[in-house]
């Protein structure tokens, strides 16, 4: 492993075509009047920042964490359809949601997705028999227009090759479906590069002190930037409330009296090494609304969710352990006791599902999206799921249009005229790009290493290119940061300079693997540290 001494330095040039510094970007924000300042860098706020761009707005978008630091980045990685919708006979949501999963996962970012076969295995004493799920996954492949094949019922061995560490005690039958996986970090950083391509300005780690007011209106908020404490505004004609869990907190900033609106509900996952390859998931059903989770995800293992109510701050969600044993003793139902090892456990995380306020049980609450309008104009819209951030970028946009007076609508070009499926950066065919980085390799010294050009390639898709050349340049950031990831340094330095990293955690949990994995150990975050204070 590359040590601490021999971090690789790129000296005080910064990188061709790199970001801003803070300051200059300080600057244009407390300059320029905006159409629409986004509060909240969460795929919510991302996307409607993105459309609202694309339709000719003048766009700001701040955040107090990074960009997809809180519940953006502790999703279940899924890009699906919702088959537990077909429970409640929501047959037009599911299909809905598929359209949106196909475009994202074919024509808007195939580097970014991928395809994933899902087993439902089927028990004797379970909460479902095998004619009724094999029932549901070929209607479930039918609202996919069978993209994705024919949902059918297969045997136990059958399973079980793709499948080792499948429990196949009492287990009668397996149902098979398709649906879509990603690295949701990932996706929502190219949403935010797309945003900034198509115009809009954006600050992450810049905390909202207050709003702004003219005449009673919302029109502005002022900030703190919290890597060194500057504080600056940001002027503009409307405000967007999109903080996710924090979104009743910046209600009450402009109205002290606003009922709240959202309730939430903590999801918790676990990231577990794999001790035997897998080449499907599992989706076991615990009773008859929840399923548990088993995928292959980023060469590991995630399972989850939980789903309850959380009254906390939502700072303060975490993993505790009567999260991380109920997910091991729900996989239990379907997967062998080797494979749950706790000490094979790399990570945890929690995040905060944000639900219409409303009594019921929150497994059960549908995952629909809120937008409502407060007493100073402020838009505030909450909940949803990650497989329709386009849908609710342009229904948010629609918002716009529509508000009375229609004060941003003359200078805003329609949805129904924007491209339908604009794809996001560096989309290319992932396996074109791992062969292209493999034959491509520098003349003198060693060629890429495969896990480390298929890695590029499927979490940055063309723009992989752009890393190797950092790598052919200064041969130290081809090095590994750790030998167990594929990771290499230069992806660091590319993190630094243009995809707005601004701290270890930046780097370790959202733009690269170490963290789930369990390689953020103290000499790679030193080292991290030390290349990004590289930046001037």
């Amino acid at each position: 492993m590359t040590t601490l001494q021999s971090v690789p330095a790129l000296g005080t040039h910064p990188a061709s075509g790199s970001l801003p510094s803070r300051a200059e970007t300080r600057d244009q924000l407390s300059r320029a009047t905006y159409d629409l300042l986004v509060i909240g860098g969460g795929i919510l706020g991302i996307s409607t920042a993105w459309h609202a761009a694309q339709s000719g707005l003048r766009v700001a978008l701040v955040d107090a964490g990074d960009f997809a630091g809180a519940t953006s980045s502790a999703s279940s990685k899924l890009l699906h359809g919702g088959l537990r919708y077909l429970q409640t006979g929501a047959v037009k949501l599911v299909a809905e949601n598929h359209f949106e999963r196909r475009a994202v996962s074919r024509e808007v970012a195939p580097h970014l997705a991928n395809p994933l076969t899902f087993y439902l295995p089927v028990y004797k004493g379970g909460p479902h028999g095998a004619a009724k799920l094999g029932a549901g996954v070929f209607a479930y492949s039918a609202l996919s227009a069978f993209g994705d094949g024919v949902g059918h019922v297969i045997s136990p061995a059958k399973a079980q090759r793709d499948v080792p560490e499948l429990r196949t005690d009492n287990l009668k039958a397996v149902a098979v479906y398709g649906d879509d996986q990603m690295n949701d970090a990932r996706m929502a950083l190219m949403t935010v590069r797309a945003a900034v391509d198509a115009g809009a300005v954006v600050l992450n780690h810049a905390a909202v002190t207050g709003l702004r007011f003219t005449r009673g209106r919302v029109t502005g908020a002022d900030l703190q930037d919290r890597t060194d404490g500057t504080e600056f505004g940001v002027t503009a004609r409307l405000v967007l409330n999109a903080t996710g869990p924090w979104v009743d907190h910046l209600r009450k900033m402009e109205d002290p009296n606003a009922a709240p609106s959202i309730r939430l509900s903590k999801g918790a996952h676990l990231v577990l090494k794999r001790t035997r390859p897998w080449r499907a998931a599992l989706a076991t059903p615990i009773d008859k609304y929840r399923i548990t989770f088993a995928l292959p995800w980023e060469d590991m293992l995630l399972l989850g969710t939980t789903d309850e109510e959380y009254e906390g701050d939502p700072a303060d969600v975490a993993v505790t352990e009567a999260d991380t044993a109920q997910i091991l003793d729900e996989a239990a139902f379907s997967i062998k006791d080797q494979q749950l090892s706790r000490d094979l456990i790399t990570y945890s995380f929690a995040g905060l599902r944000v639900l219409p306020g409303g009594p019921g049980d929150t497994s059960k609450a549908k995952r629909e999206t809120v937008v409502t309008e407060g007493r100073g104009g402020m838009l505030s819209v909450a909940g949803g799921k990650w497989t329709t951030f386009r849908h609710i970028g342009r229904t948010v946009m629609n918002k716009l249009a529509a508000l009375p007076g229609h004060p941003l609508a003359e200078d805003m070009e329609p949805m129904n005229r924007l491209p339908r499926k604009l794809p996001l950066p560096g989309i290319a065919n992932p396996n074109a790009v791992a062969h292209r980085l493999l034959v491509d390799g520098p003349a003198p010294g060693p060629r890429m290493a495969p896990d480390t050009a298929r890695h590029l390639a499927t979490h940055y898709g063309s723009l992989a290119f752009d890393i190797a050349r950092l790598a052919n340049e200064n041969p130290a950031l081809a090095e590994r940061v750790h030998p167990d990831a594929p990771e290499i340094w230069a992806q660091v330095a590319y993190a630094r300079d243009h995809e707005w990293a601004e701290t270890a955690d930046d780097v370790l949990r959202r733009r690269t693997t170490l963290t789930i994995r369990g390689l953020a150990t103290d000499e790679v975050r030193e080292g991290v540290e030390k290349l990004l204070a590289d930046r001037d």
